[in-house]
């Protein structure tokens, strides 16, 4: 029987459980953890192609670039998201291998440095609203803007942070090897943080900009372009609801299209929480995705077989 292939989205806080737990140590276990969870989804007949977030550890370098700033050189962010997608690429595969082993499985996994391509003139690049790296105060910022040409955005009473482009993904620049792997039987991490943004110059050629491209509409255009089955969004609660922590609250089994569309219409999803990923799970019904679920790691299969979750259909 046909394997049917599913595109799993894991958050970049999947590897950071507890503030003070965020070495690499730390980080490699949550992995082992999250992974042990896809395992049982490959091991239940599915091909899995997984994404990942990587915001916290885009930060991590940031960090580490602002500190040793008088003497090395700054990190561009097409640079940060290739590095984060070789270090938790090889977390996340290397987990999975062991875990595959431990099971007895003749699996492997592999990881691919993924680029997604973005149009130039989005217009996203004329106004960045995306905060990333260091918390800063009023004057650090202002030398930031006038030294470097940063832009600078107050970040919800915490302090001031530099913001970048999120343009929207266009597409998935290794779309094709990814799919190939993925039939071959590998289970193949990819679009690590939305993907590395490029965009085409005047002579088609990719270059590389300071940009991010968020995970979830990049994890939809990839389970659209592949033709994937499902699309399964890992967060940190079990389902999405509406009234969330207020009164009223209603935990979600199911949403047709028209009352997703309606939920969003009304406010009820959170917009740097939950409202990404139904939109998200929205674009790929559209473009011919019949199935999305949204839930949390440690309920993934369950969720896969209708036990829980959030689902999403047409």
């Amino acid at each position: 029987m046909k394997r049917k292939l599913a595109v799993i989205a894991v958050g970049g806080n999947a590897l950071i459980l507890e503030k003070g737990k965020m070495s690499l140590p730390d980080q490699y276990a949550a992995a082992c953890a999250a992974m042990a969870q896809v395992a049982e989804i490959v091991e239940a007949g599915w091909d899995a192609v997984i994404t990942h977030g990587n915001g916290p550890q885009v930060g991590f370098i940031l960090r580490r670039s602002e500190l040793s700033e008088h003497e090395l050189f700054s990190i561009p962010l097409d640079h940060c998201g290739a590095d984060t997608q070789g270090s938790i690429g090889h977390m996340l595969q290397m987990a999975l291998i062991n875990e595959f082993r431990r099971r007895k499985m003749n699996r492997h996994a592999v990881t691919v440095v993924t680029e997604t391509l973005v149009d130039r003139k989005d217009p996203a690049f004329a106004n960045p609203t995306k905060p990333i790296g260091s918390f800063m105060d009023i004057r650090s910022a202002k030398i930031r803007c006038d030294r470097d040409g940063w832009t600078v955005v107050e970040d919800a009473g915490r302090g001031w942070r530099r913001a970048v482009p999120s343009p929207a993904p266009i597409r998935i620049i290794q779309k094709d090897v990814i799919l190939a792997l993925a039939k071959a039987g590998f289970t193949v991490v990819a679009v690590g943080g939305g993907g590395i943004p490029v965009v085409e110059n005047e002579k088609g050629e990719l270059v590389g900009v300071e940009a991010v491209v968020d995970k979830d509409p990049a994890s939809a255009l990839l389970a659209y372009s592949i033709s994937a089955d499902l699309l399964l969004m890992a967060t940190d609660v079990e389902k999405a609801a509406v009234n969330f922590q207020k009164a009223g609250q209603r935990w979600l089994d199911r949403m047709s299209v028209q009352e997703a569309e309606a939920y969003l219409a009304e406010g009820h999803f959170g917009k740097g929480s939950m409202e990404p990923k139904v939109r998200a799970a929205l674009k790929f019904l559209d473009n011919g995705g019949q199935r999305a679920i949204i839930t949390n790691m440690e309920n993934m299969l369950r969720a896969l077989l209708g036990e829980t979750g959030t689902h999403i259909l047409l």
